[in-house]
């Protein structure tokens, strides 16, 4: 059994809207510290048959310049790979899917010999983003399946005494445990979203909408 409020409490989430290159671009930021050190985290979120156990199937060139594709999501390039050193490791990816395109960075910082922050920015410019979906949705939209990729990991790494196999991830989605992480995210998300400078009610509307998509429940259907 997997203590819900547990791993929401122990994730981090922002929303900031920033001019990149000269385009409004609204950034996520979703982190957690894992009972791990540095290598073996950087191992977990760059080793194919790592990833696979905690995430999703990626095949491709996991190296700089090359392209990745994760099974039935996102595929796109490796832009910049710093490996561990001094205490840090980084990544940054195009996030490709259903013919949109935007960014993804992955910083790990070294707190202790046993203990490492995972950090996950993802960027899209706003204009890439349809107005009615944000309207609708808001930053849960991906937030909660950042979330899901973030307890993954945490599961992998042993942060609790539970499992999910990626096999049974659905599954364990539309259960009853799953249903109540996706409505603590959806909250989660809602909070970062008034702390960007949403009106309570917009926020609110958004997380409704956002657990309805992941759980199959729209608002009003």
């Amino acid at each position: 059994m997997i203590d819900v409020n547990e791993q929401i409490d122990a994730v981090t989430r922002e929303l900031r809207t920033e001019d990149l290159d000269g385009e409004p671009s609204r950034i996520q930021l979703i982190a957690q510290e894992y009972p791990a050190d540095l290598a073996d985290v950087w191992a977990a979120a760059t080793e194919p048959e790592r990833i696979a156990r905690w995430f999703l199937p990626v095949t491709g060139s996991l190296e700089l310049g090359g392209r990745y594709q994760l099974e039935g999501n996102a595929g796109g390039e490796v832009l910049a790979c710093s490996p561990p050193a001094d205490g840090r490791a980084s990544y940054r990816i195009t996030w490709e899917y259903g013919g949109g395109r935007s960014w993804v960075t992955v910083r790990l910082a070294s707190i202790d010999d046993e203990r490492t922050r995972f950090e996950l920015e993802h960027v899209a410019r706003v204009g890439d983003i349809p107005e009615e979906m944000w309207q609708t949705f808001g930053p849960g939209a991906t937030g909660v399946g950042w979330d899901q990729a973030l307890l993954g990991l945490a599961l992998h790494l042993g942060t609790q005494d539970a499992r999910i196999a990626p096999a049974d991830a659905m599954a364990w989605m539309l259960s009853e445990e799953g249903r109540a992480f996706s409505r603590a995210a959806a909250d989660g998300w809602a909070a970062a979203h008034r702390a960007s400078g949403a009106d309570a009610e917009t926020a609110a509307r958004a997380a409704d909408a956002t657990f309805g998509f992941y759980t199959g429940e729209m608002p009003g259907a």
